[in-house]
């Protein structure tokens, strides 16, 4: 397990990272899963004295992080930043035009693994957009988040970054129940979802098995 005490870790992305924390509270947690996942790491290593920031906003493409990722995250000199996005930028492509193409997706995030590889000595935990057919029409997304979902695998190969692979666990949670169980509209979670997050990301960095 890779934790070390006092270590930083900074949980930075869109409204699922986001989950209602509160602005004016720089230590809010919000109630997905980043707040389950200090949760569980505080009880089981509480001499190691973790501390937790949740970084995300509600609507963010990767865009937005580039031009906050100096104030949001190296700011807070993390020792762990764990980046979770992508799904806005296929959202906003669908609802209204606004093309994210693979190719600008994967300038933008690299562009964020350099400035921090360059800035700070943290340990990067990427997380994989995922989506789930609720409603039905969510499937033609397929073609737009694919090639994203791709290249955030391929930079964490790339990078040596620890990989969170939501696309492919939400698909095999909806054999157990119905995808709207786990996440309603097919890409906010339920409380249900939030927990498959936290405990993916918690085996991704080793701390459960």
């Amino acid at each position: 397990m890779g934790l070390k005490d006092n270590d930083v870790i900074v949980f930075i992305g869109d409204s699922i990272t986001d989950c209602g924390r509160n602005y004016e509270d720089a230590s809010s947690l919000g109630v997905g899963y980043a707040l389950m996942v200090a949760a569980r790491l505080g009880l089981q290593y509480p001499e190691k004295k973790l501390t937790f920031f949740n970084r995300g906003i509600n609507g963010n493409r990767v865009v937005d992080l580039q031009e906050r990722w100096d104030r949001d995250c190296l700011g807070l000199n993390p020792t762990w930043v764990s980046i979770y996005i992508g799904v806005n930028d296929t959202w906003r492509y669908m609802d209204s035009g606004q093309e994210t193409t693979a190719a600008e997706f994967e300038a933008a995030y690299r562009d964020l693994i350099e400035r921090t590889k360059a800035s700070v000595d943290a340990k990067l935990v990427l997380i994989e957009p995922f989506v789930l057919p609720v409603p039905e029409d969510r499937k033609t997304w397929r073609r737009d988040l694919d090639p994203k979902i791709h290249v955030v695998r391929e930079l964490a190969r790339e990078y040596g970054a620890l990989l969170v692979p939501l696309d492919g666990l939400f698909a095999a949670a909806s054999m157990k129940a119905e995808p709207a169980f786990w996440a309603g509209d097919g890409v906010h979670p339920s409380s249900a979802g939030h927990a498959l997050i936290a405990d993916a990301w918690l085996k991704a960095v080793g701390a459960i098995n």
